[in-house]
């Protein structure tokens, strides 16, 4: 897992990043995991599960296991959206 990670955190390119995950995943895992922060994204910023549900097509089921993470897990989703949100200001 470490070399994996590492590997992911080597890329230093948008273009790195696409061709990188279009070899180890398929293109719907990668629609899930980008839906799911996405998800996250909107849940910190406010969103109703409505909103969410309509704007990102994410089950609220998906929804409700993205909000109980964000507020229950490890706190990789708070970390990444700071950085985000850090990196486009």
């Amino acid at each position: 897992m470490d070399q994996f990670y590492k590997a992911i955190l080597s890329l230093e390119t948008l273009e790195d990043c696409y061709s990188f995950f279009e070899d180890v995943a398929t293109v719907t895992e990668i629609k899930a995991l980008a839906q799911r922060f996405q998800v996250a994204k909107m849940l910190k910023e406010g969103y109703t599960y409505q909103d969410i549900e309509e704007k990102t097509g994410a089950s609220t089921a998906t929804i409700s296991r993205v909000k109980r993470f964000l507020h229950y897990g490890a706190g990789g989703y708070e970390v990444a959206l700071k950085k985000l949100n850090q990196k486009e200001q």
